[in-house]
């Protein structure tokens, strides 16, 4: 045993526990093929400059299921790195005119200092940042790899093109048709990109999502609403051209509906768009104005849902494939060029949105399915328009045909004139990776006017990015860089240039969890990853579960069939964990823009049930408004910071309330009352602790003789130690466990610490409930553990099992109901059969009391929990 202070000072105790975890390499990660191996993995952070509390939530999730699992005999790896490339670092460098590699650095440096302070198990041995030679030159080996197979290629895309930043914007990036930065109006582009063929794996992306029962479903059926799988018709509407016979070719699920086709839409960037628009320049200028419009508008579906529906007639027709009948084409701003075939039959009959097209531009609205009532109404649009589930009409020889016999007749009268087929296609598009950016990893080509576009040779990489460039906002600064840019073709030997495109930074956390198995390896992986693939436990945010998730899914499987990895899918188990919450406070001043003001600089006003109501600013005492809970953000101000919670409880307080507050998976609202409360309860574990050793050390504990009170708190601790584990390890609810220590703690406190047997029962009690304590507040239990006479780290102890001859009883407690009514409890033996639990209920003495010496009609017993006396 050791002497403890009687104060619990974790400014003292945490530094001198990280020393000890360092010299002891505690958290270094070892390949053991005799272990069950446990990959603990938290997202990639992007070095921002500072942890925020959804960070700490994060890793502290994660942190917990590590420990749990290296304490139950696993061999565990839980890693760490950066997210490094990206647009971000440009706004910094900009903003601060450093480059964008000296603000990244220094912010990794800060950043990796508070994930030191808080404590988590990390094996840093194995860090990876994303903006490193060492690390990208295998995202350039890939790509050249793919470029062999055909999964990567070039072909001309359409951007957002930034016409004063000279470069393309994200679409998140254009707001109201501008650029977010310089406000200039964005123009739709044509551009060579390079793009990587996921859509080759559509097929298996899809369908391995029922292989993943360890994520959450609402992730699942995200990624496959966005892979997006129709079965439908692909039809042309035949036309004519320049005396030349054409085909506009669409997709539809809906084909059971073409007897209602009133028009066809086409996208402004369609080849028959431009066509009829330089035929028509002068008879028809609007043509070229819509579709000049149309330039400034966005590139996604999502955009494209809420924005007005505009179009303009072409004065141009196509043939119905059935009828024969003349169809008005009409250049449509909501039809995208980059689905399907860029141009959507327009059925206002039975689609909302060529409903409202419609009737915006008075085009004819055709019924050619019938609706539950039998009546339709051409100017009121009703969700049972769009039904599946009615019967053809006013469709000729389909009449009366249901949805699918509708679809195979017309599928076939259409194949019968070449002008159809039956068809499977994807919502998801290939994966353009291709950016106009300089903090990012460059694309591995060199331009040559002879060879054109040359693949660097594998010994020729890494291709590195020079890092002391700083962007000014005037375009990619690699296009004026001529080290970089002016190189000799590896081909022919004539000089050339090389590709100043930088690649998409998804591509980095597309496989950096493979690289964290096969550290420091010469070549890409190595065995190591056999080893530790797939990831037992992924945490991450909700809003990665598409393209971040998708991405390295598909990474994935293009590795394994290169042959560098045996897995399929990357992740066995996933954690979305919910946003840490907090108030947000603000006051709108007469002129400019709203203040925010952070929580701590507030004083609520509450009313009488306590509910917030507004507040003053302890500065100057004038009022603000409240508005409710939001996620902590920089923008509104309401974050707290992790460093000033630390310095102030201690990062093991921080740790636990983290974990006490709200289940993983949902929201957590930030509380200044549970963050002392926290403390508190760490500073009576100490207290507590600190009393039993006080007198000394204590006796041996001899089971066989223990009291019944004494076998009571056994049991308690047994019970807690059962409840522990199975939320850690098999629930993942921190918080219960959590709440079962804190009740475990009160129950030892009021326990009665008199004679040798109690104090050698406290003892046993107190070892355990140290190591339960590890995962959560490894500082403590560590110091704790020391002091307890426990030897070496408390990490590497094992976790403690619970006793079933500890949890047995002798007698068990029955509720007993009267006509289904609480109304008291008996104990008898564990044992007991039916005749004897029935006795005992009718001989209580509430029981007798509410049947009034009345017979009973019957006696239910419900084994172990309960017995209802009818009368």
């Amino acid at each position: 045993m050791s002497t403890m202070d009687v104060r619990y000072q974790p400014e003292t105790i945490e530094p001198a526990v990280q020393r000890a975890w360092d010299q002891a390499h505690a958290f270094r990660a070892v390949e053991d093929p005799s272990r069950q191996k446990f990959y603990c993995l938290s997202m990639l952070p992007y070095p921002s400059g500072k942890l925020h509390m959804g960070h700490v939530r994060n890793y502290t999730i994660g942190d917990v299921l590590t420990r749990y699992h290296r304490m139950n005999g696993k061999s565990v790896l839980q890693p760490m790195g950066w997210d490094a490339f990206g647009l971000p670092a440009e706004n910094a460098a900009i903003a601060n005119g450093v480059p964008p590699a000296a603000w990244t650095y220094d912010n990794i440096a800060y950043m990796k200092g508070q994930l030191q302070q808080l404590g988590f198990a990390l094996d840093w041995e194995r860090e990876v940042a994303t903006c490193q030679p060492d690390y990208y030159r295998w995202n350039q080996w890939l790509f050249l790899r793919m470029l062999e197979l055909g999964i990567a290629y070039l072909k001309t895309g359409t951007v957002n093109w930034d016409p004063v930043d000279q470069t393309v914007l994200a679409n998140e990036q254009v707001i109201d048709g501008r650029g977010w930065r310089t406000g200039a109006l964005i123009e739709k582009r044509e551009i060579p990109m390079y793009y990587l063929n996921i859509t080759r794996y559509a097929d298996e992306l899809l369908g391995a999502l029922d292989s993943l029962p360890g994520w959450p479903e609402r992730v699942k059926l995200m990624q496959a609403n966005w892979i997006g799988k129709s079965v439908g018709v692909r039809l042309a509407f035949p036309y004519s051209l320049g005396g030349k016979a054409e085909k506009l070719w669409v997709f539809t699920t809906r084909a059971d509906t073409l007897m209602g086709a009133t028009f066809v839409a086409i996208a402004a960037e369609h080849p028959l768009a431009l066509e009829l628009a330089l035929q028509q320049k002068e008879a028809k200028p609007a043509l070229a104005a819509f579709i000049e419009e149309c330039k400034h508008g966005g590139v996604t579906e999502a955009e494209l849902a809420v924005q007005e529906k505009k179009g303009v007639d072409t004065g141009f027709t196509v043939e119905h494939p059935l009828t024969g009948a003349a169809l008005p084409v009409w250049i449509g701003n909501y039809v995208l060029m980059a689905y399907g075939d860029g141009a959507v039959m327009g059925v206002p009959g039975h689609d909302e949105r060529d409903f409202a097209f419609a009737l915006k531009y008075g085009l004819k609205i055709q019924q050619v399915v019938s609706v539950p009532d039998g009546a339709y109404d051409a100017t009121t649009w009703r969700e049972s328009y769009g039904s599946k589930a009615e019967r053809c009409v006013n469709s000729g020889a389909y009449d009366g045909l249901a949805y699918a016999p509708a679809v195979d007749a017309i599928a076939r009268d259409l194949a019968a004139q070449q002008l159809g087929e039956k068809k499977v296609q994807w919502r998801l598009r290939d994966w353009g990776i291709s950016r106009q950016r300089y903090w990012g990893c460059p694309i591995p080509i060199v331009h040559c006017k002879t060879c054109g576009a040359v693949p660097v040779p594998d010994a020729q990489l890494p291709v590195v990015l020079p890092e002391g460039l700083a962007p000014d906002g005037s375009g990619n600064p690699l296009n004026r860089c001529d080290p970089f840019v002016k190189v000799d073709c590896p081909k022919c030997g004539q000089p050339a240039r090389r590709e100043t495109d930088t690649m998409d930074t998804f591509v980095d956390s597309s496989w950096y969890f493979l690289r964290y198995c096969s550290a420091g390896a010469p070549t890409m992986v190595d065995a190591r990853a056999k080893y530790w693939m797939a990831v037992d436990q992924y945490i991450g945010g909700i809003e990665h579960a598409i393209l971040h998730l998708l991405y390295a899914r598909f990474w994935t499987k293009v590795m394994r069939d290169l042959k560098l990895v045996t897995v399929d899918e990357p992740f066995t188990n996933l954690l979305t964990q919910g946003m840490v919450l907090n108030h947000i406070w603000s006051r709108k001043p007469a002129e400019g823009r709203v203040q925010y003001f952070n929580p701590s600089e507030v004083e609520p006003k509450r009313d009488a049930a306590g509910q917030i109501v507004g507040g003053t600013l302890r500065a100057d005492g004038g009022p603000v408004t409240f508005e409710g809970l939001g996620t902590m953000s920089k923008s509104k101000n309401n974050g707290v910071d992790p460093n000033e919670l630390v310095e102030r409880y201690g990062a093991d307080t921080v740790r636990l309330f983290m974990m006490f507050a709200s289940p993983p998976e949902q929201t957590l609202e930030w509380s200044d009352a549970g963050v002392e409360g926290s403390s508190r309860f760490l500073k009576r574990v100490w207290k507590l602790v600190h009393a039993h050793l006080a007198p000394g050390a204590a006796p041996a504990l001899a089971v066989a003789t223990l009291s019944e009170p004494q076998r009571a708190l056994r049991r308690a601790v047994h019970a807690t130690i059962a409840k522990v584990g199975d939320d850690i390890g098999r629930r993942t609810h921190f918080n219960t466990a959590v709440a079962a220590l804190m009740e475990l703690v009160n129950t030892l406190i009021d326990f009665d610490d008199n004679t040798p047997q109690d104090r050698a029962l406290m003892q046993e009690a107190l070892e355990h409930l140290t190591l339960l304590l590890q995962p959560f507040t490894p500082h403590l239990s560590q110091a704790l553990w020391t002091a307890l006479g426990g030897r070496g780290l408390a990490i590497d102890a094992a976790w403690p099992k619970a006793d079933p001859a500890a949890l047995a009883r002798d007698e068990i407690e029955l509720v007993v109901q009267v006509n289904g009514k609480l109304r008291g409890s008996i104990r008898v033996p564990v044992a007991a059969d039916r005749a004897t639990i029935e006795a005992a209920a009718l001989a209580n003495a509430d029981v007798l009391r509410f049947t009034a010496g009345k017979p009973p009609k019957k006696v239910v017993v419900v084994p172990g929990r309960l017995v209802n006396v009818v009368i």
